[in-house]
């Protein structure tokens, strides 16, 4: 399996976007030395898709598939692309407090401590729907891990598409987001551009 092994402080700084957006509170402390070259507009647009594909922790070729799908869905295609990229397990369990970063939930997915609507899930780059009812399962409930995720992510805010109940570790999807609802700093047109090059 292919694992971007570079250090995610430095995939930041490079692509100027705020750690937050990870679920990481670590700050870089070095400066980023800034050439005074003026970025291309192609240039503009590959950083646009490699912040999105780093926020996600979505590699190159299943990235090009979603966009795939995301073309062939109602509406723009920008919008859809970040859609389906926000319903993925893994980040809708980050997003619900369950996984301190997203690669802390796609593992908690990976080892099989994920239900969804009753039946086991261990694929992260699963996509859930509405009405689905995501929830640790029983056995992994009691581990101190979640004890300690939920310390660090009671104060973060579940977004409004998704209901969470911590005292059960459970949550349910209660409509499909809308782009307004995701708080990612991406500007999902020049990636359109990108691909329809």
């Amino acid at each position: 399996m292919a694992v971007n092994r570079v250090p995610v402080l430095k995939r930041c700084r490079s692509l100027g976007l705020d750690p937050i957006y990870l679920g990481i509170d670590k700050k870089s402390n070095r400066e980023l030395r800034r050439s005074n070259r003026k970025i291309s507009e192609y240039g503009l647009q590959l950083r646009e898709k490699q912040k999105a594909k780093l926020i996600y922790g979505v590699l190159e070729k299943p990235f090009r598939n979603y966009f795939k799908k995301a073309q062939k869905m109602q509406g723009m295609a920008g919008e859809n692309l970040m859609i389906l990229l926000e319903l993925r397990l893994d980040n809708v369990i980050f997003r619900l407090g369950y996984g301190r970063t997203r690669r802390e939930a796609r593992q908690i997915v990976d080892h099989k401590h994920v239900l969804v609507n009753g039946k086991c899930v261990n694929i992260p780059s699963y996509i859930v729907k509405a009405g689905d009812v995501i929830e640790i399962r029983e056995k992994s409930k009691s581990s101190q891990r979640y004890k300690d995720i939920l310390e660090v992510t009671d104060g973060r805010l579940v977004p409004e598409w998704l209901e969470a109940d911590h005292e059960n570790l459970k949550g349910t999807v209660k409509q499909l987001p809308l782009r307004e609802n995701i708080d990612v700093p991406v500007n999902e047109i020049l990636i359109v551009e990108l691909y329809s090059k």
